[in-house]
Parts: C-alpha cells; structure tokens; sequence
C-alpha cells in the first residue's frame, strides 16, 4: 500500500524568541537595535536615558540611618550605625584644645566659613576632616553581595573580590570627595568652671581681726589648671556602613553609592558626652536631642559603557564590521544593564557634585568632577569624554531632587 504524501506541508518559518538571538549573538543583537530608525536599546531606552531609580529611607529600625534604592534589576539596602572610638584606643593620638586644632586645621577661624546663596547654607569641604577620618578610620563601608543576588554568588563562601573592591572604592570616594565633617564626628570633653571664691572681708574698726596668720594656701599652677579646665576631644564617632545588595545588575557601584548617600542623609547621631565620674561616653536616650550629619554636598556617581560594532573581531558578522578607511560606528550607552555591560568593551564612571561656592544651576553650570574612572578599550577622546562629563552634569539636578525627596 502506497503511502500518500500530505496534502499541505507548512511553510511557517522556524523563529525564537529575542532572547534567545541575545544569547546566541549578542554583539549583533545589540548593534542591530543600536542602528536601527528608533536607535532602541534592547531595553526600551534610548542611548542616553537612565534607568528609574526609586528611594525609600527609615526602612530600618535598629540603624541610625538607612536607605533602599531599587534601579532596574538592582535592589540595594545600606544601614548606617555609629559606633564610640575611644581616644585612648587610638594609636600615637594627640589631643588638642579647641583653640589649638581649629586654629591649626582652619587658619585662625574658629568654625568653618559658611557660604550664603539664599537660604541655602553650604559648608566648604575640608582636606584636613577627610584626612583625620582616614588617619582614624573613622569611616567602614562595607559591601555585601548576598546570596541569591546573581547567579555568580554561591551559599556558603567568602567575599567575593568583587565585593572587596566595591568597599575600598567607596572608601576611596568617601574620602576623596570630602563629605563629611569631623565637627559631627568628635565628641567633646567641657569641663564645669569651678565657682570663684568670694573676696575677703576687709577689716574695719567694728570688726577688726582677731589673728595673724602667715600660713598662706598654695596657689595652683598656672599650667594644670589651664589644662584641667580646657576642653578636649575624648571620644569619637565610627560610622560602620553596610550594603547588601539584594538583587545584582552589573554595573552595581552607582546604586550602591546612591544608597549610601541617601542614607547618611537620613542618619542622626544621638547626643554624646564624656562623664569624668563614669570615666565613660554617655549618649542621650532622647530622639529629639539626636544631631544629623553634615553633609558638604552630594556627589552623584554615573555609569558609561562604550559599544563598538567592530570591536571584537570574528563575533562580529562581516556586514557590522567597519571597513578600512571608515571610523568605526561606537554609541555611548548610560547606566548600562548586565547585558550591555558584557558586550561594551569600555567602562566609565565619571562622579560630579555642585560646586563648593554653590554659583550656577542648570546644565553643566556651577559642577565640579570628583573622580574619572576609566576601564578598557580606546574609543573616547577628549570630545567624546567632556560630552561624558557633561551628560552626568545634566543628570546631577534631577538626581539631586530624588535624593533630597526621599
């Protein structure tokens, strides 16, 4: 029996779904968003458009300040908790009086110059604060990639280097872009003013003296009393700051400095005080006495990726490749997402804050950059970089609002 042939063969092309092209060519899937009328990442964004970040703080309890920031497929909780340094646990400590350290550290000023733009108040940065606080450390970022946040991360095994880096490079931004004051950080010793002794009563004919005496009390020295009666620092504040990322979209650093800023913003130090008869740092029960941080100004971290189409050789089909005599096509990608992250072959962080004399508003007005850093590859130039510089100076003030609104 002959077997019949059937009546309809499909002609339905085989397809896969786009993540499956991502997958399979991801250089190639990325180009062709990149090159097409709408100029699309495979996101939805366009190549300059960040991702939506959102901020929550007082989320914690048992912290003095704490902040969640979500950005894209990057969760982020950081909880801030000060901590007491004694001053006779620090190694070759020099105690200084008031007079002595702020004359020392400001010149002669008593306090540190205060600069007025309306009703805005902005304190100068001081090298020497972020000096002492690095010589006491007196700042411990610490960052925690937990469990569960990438496939990477095991149960069970020690912090990753990538982890280890992240904390010394918030460390290093702490520092370098001078944050905080070490006036919120020392805590004082003021020792109570004994009460003078009346004068003595001149003798008059009614009441004359009944004795001589040449025993006379011994005068204290000039010098201890002076010390004994001069405040100084005894103590000083250690913020321990800790970052768990809960969920991890490479490149993590600009959420998790974001976090942090938004939750030292929040953070309230309770009133402390050294107690001679305790021979101990006391601290207020109070809430309302607690003392917020100081903050100098909020430097804002932002992430670049460069994507080159010809840039890796053989991954790339012929027809993407440039040709010899033609500059290679390359887009320059903000806050990138894990995917972009592994095709772009150039990284950038660039971080910038508003000026210290706080003149200018708006785009690129009145910014200063803190720190560049610059990872492979060799497509930017000097224009390529100060149009960088520039798109993160832009993002600043909307940035800015978001934290101040959370």
């Amino acid at each position: 029996m002959a077997i019949q042939p059937p009546s309809s063969i499909s002609t339905t092309p085989l397809t896969f779904p786009p993540t499956h092209f991502a997958k399979l060519a991801p250089r190639s899937y990325l180009h062709a968003h990149l090159s097409s009328a709408q100029t699309r990442r495979p996101s939805g964004r366009l190549p300059h458009e960040s991702r939506k970040q959102s901020i929550n703080t007082g989320s914690l309890t048992h912290c003095h300040g704490s902040a969640v920031v979500r950005a894209g497929d990057t969760a982020v909780v950081c909880g801030v908790r000060g901590e007491i340094l004694s001053a006779e646990d620090v190694v070759d400590h020099r105690p200084a009086t008031t007079n002595e350290e702020l004359q020392r550290r400001y010149g002669g000023h008593t306090r540190l110059d205060e600069l007025e733009e309306g009703e805005n108040v902005k304190r100068k940065p001081r090298v020497e604060d972020a000096e002492e606080m690095a010589h006491l450390n007196l700042l411990v970022p610490n960052v925690e990639l937990s469990t569960g946040c990438s496939p990477s991360y095991l149960p069970g095994g020690p912090p990753s280097e990538e982890a280890q880096a992240l904390s010394h490079r918030m460390l290093s931004l702490l520092h370098t872009s001078q944050l905080l004051s070490m006036d919120d950080m020392r805590i004082w010793y003021h020792p109570t003013q004994p009460p003078s002794p009346p004068p003595p009563s001149e003798p008059s004919p009614s009441n004359p003296p009944t004795s001589m005496s040449l025993d006379l009390p011994n005068e204290p020295d000039p010098e201890t009393t002076t010390q004994q009666q001069t405040p100084r620092v005894r103590a000083y504040w250690t913020l321990h700051i800790t970052l768990l990322a809960l969920s991890l979209s490479r490149p993590p650093f600009p959420t998790l400095w974001t976090a942090l800023l938004a939750a030292l913003r929040t953070t309230r130090l309770p009133r402390a005080w050294w107690d001679p008869d305790a021979n101990t740092v006391l601290c207020s029960p109070t809430p309302s006495e607690a003392k917020p941080l100081t903050l100098n100004s909020l430097p804002m971290a932002m992430g670049f990726g460069v994507f080159e189409a010809g840039a890796a050789g053989g991954l790339v089909p012929s027809s993407l490749r440039a040709k010899e005599g033609e500059e290679r096509k390359s887009w320059v990608l903000v806050d990138m997402d894990g995917f972009e992250e592994g095709v772009c072959g150039e990284e950038i962080t660039v971080v910038v804050r508003d000026s210290v004399s706080g003149r200018g508003r708006g785009k690129g007005k009145g910014m200063e950059v803190i720190k560049i850093e610059k990872g492979g590859g060799g497509v930017l130039g000097r224009g390529e970089m100060r149009e960088v510089v520039e798109l993160a100076a832009g993002r600043w003030e909307e940035w800015r609002g978001m934290v101040e609104g959370s």
